[in-house]
């Protein structure tokens, strides 16, 4: 594995996964990712752009930018959320490597993103929101997770 790469196991069958992650890997699909709270039973192209169409629809009670978009004559409210600083989004595609173990499942990065839109029905995106609420558990982690140098240790008013 080079760098980047990640092993895990696929689904409980202890089969292993290979993932590539690059961060130049291919297209930028910023403000171009949705999340929308709807299941497709389709795997495949699809004109999506051709019927769905967000408007800017101005602010928010939680003074967030609100889109609004109807899928299936369903209004959707949306709004666009950057990742947390030092976080990154990836698309992955499967790797048709002839080379590789046919027990191992190989992805790698076709697309990358700094933003995406997650959409509500029928309600405005909140701060209340899970998925908002979601990203303050990962400042919350990585500031837990990050060594404390011994500067900041002197800073403190905490002393042993």
């Amino acid at each position: 594995m080079g760098i980047g790469d990640t092993r895990m196991e696929k689904g409980g069958r202890g089969a292993p996964v290979n993932i590539s992650l690059k961060g130049d890997g291919g297209e930028d699909l910023s403000g171009h990712i949705h999340q929308v709270p709807c299941c497709v039973k389709h795997d495949g192209p699809a004109s999506v752009s051709d019927y769905f169409k967000p408007k800017l629809a101005g602010v928010g009670d939680d003074g967030l930018p609100l889109q609004q978009a109807h899928f299936r004559g369903r209004l959707l409210q949306g709004t666009t959320l950057p990742l947390p600083h030092g976080f990154s989004g990836f698309v992955l595609s499967k790797k048709s490597d002839s080379l590789a173990d046919s027990q191992t499942e190989c992805w790698e990065t076709c697309a990358t993103f700094r933003d995406f839109t997650y959409w509500n029905h029928e309600f405005a995106p909140s701060h209340n929101d899970d998925l908002f609420r979601a990203f303050h558990w990962l400042t919350l982690s990585q500031a837990l997770h990050n060594p404390v140098t011994h500067e900041e240790l002197a800073l403190s008013s905490f002393s042993l």
